[in-house]
């Protein structure tokens, strides 16, 4: 059995790989998806009962409480002790920091079109 930091590694090098194939707006649009499936339906955002009732859906099943608790403490930026939509995205880019590198490439390209456009 994996443990916490182990499925996390894993999460962080699969997020990169996401980036490249589906582009800077089809990952958000792909992290938006996620976030709605792990959400408190009535809420509207991620409790620490439903992220852990539907871990599964992030490959984080085999997380144990206190990570799940530490993943949520480190993405609850506003501090009310769940996460909203923004919170959720900032997280995983987070917990990977190899997808920076990606974001800057990208922004970098859409910079140098938007001046091949002028």
């Amino acid at each position: 059995m994996e443990t916490g930091a182990a499925v996390a590694m894993e999460f962080e090098d699969f997020l990169p790989v996401m980036a490249e194939k589906l582009g800077g707006d089809g990952l958000i649009e792909e992290l938006c998806n996620g976030f709605r499936l792990v959400m408190d339906q009535e809420r509207e955002v991620i409790t620490f009962d439903s992220l852990k009732l539907n871990s599964k859906l992030l490959g984080l099943e085999d997380m144990k409480d206190e990570d799940l608790m530490e993943m949520m403490r480190e993405g609850d930026l506003d501090g009310d002790g769940v996460l909203n939509q923004d919170e959720f995205c900032v997280l995983m880019f987070r917990i990977s920091p190899e997808i920076m590198d990606e974001s800057w490439r990208l922004l970098d390209e859409a910079i140098m079109d938007m001046e091949t456009m002028e």
